[in-house]
């Protein structure tokens, strides 16, 4: 195995290992009450079955789900931090609702809900991109 096809693999690797903490994570604290909250864990729990296909034997037709999948990871840790953003901005506004500016801003930052915690899934969409970059099995089918 070349230099290049161990990264991959370790990239692979790393890809699946953020999914499967992921998934826990998000169902150790019940991050499941409405249908936005299925979002982040049916994308990393597709990820897996995608990711370990891939394992297998990468094909071009699962590298470009992988890649449609870690996209929409991206986006979706993106779409999270916002709307953990947005959830403790409007609690601090409910029960402060003068304040405004940095002292709301490092309150909603910092608030209940961890608005940096979504991009650890666009990280892993992000690695997940980099893992199909060139992949060698999109250029064609192996058998």
């Amino acid at each position: 195995m070349g230099i290049e096809a161990g990264l991959r693999r370790g990239l692979l690797a790393v890809v699946m290992l953020g999914c499967t903490a992921g998934v826990a994570d998000l169902l150790l604290i019940g991050h499941y009450e409405d249908p936005w909250q299925y979002t982040p864990l049916m994308l990393m729990a597709a990820s897996l079955v995608v990711g370990s296909a891939l394992a297998v034997a990468p094909r071009r037709g699962t590298l470009r789900l992988f890649r449609v999948l870690m996209g929409a990871c991206v986006v979706a840790g993106l779409t999270g931090i916002r709307m953990h953003f947005s959830g403790n901005r409007e609690f601090e506004l409910e029960v402060f609702p003068k304040m405004g500016g940095w002292e709301l801003f490092t309150e909603a930052i910092t608030g209940a809900t961890p608005v940096l915690a979504p991009g650890t899934m666009a990280v892993i969409g992000l690695l997940g991109l980099l893992y199909a970059w060139r992949h060698p099995g999109a250029r064609a089918d192996r058998g």
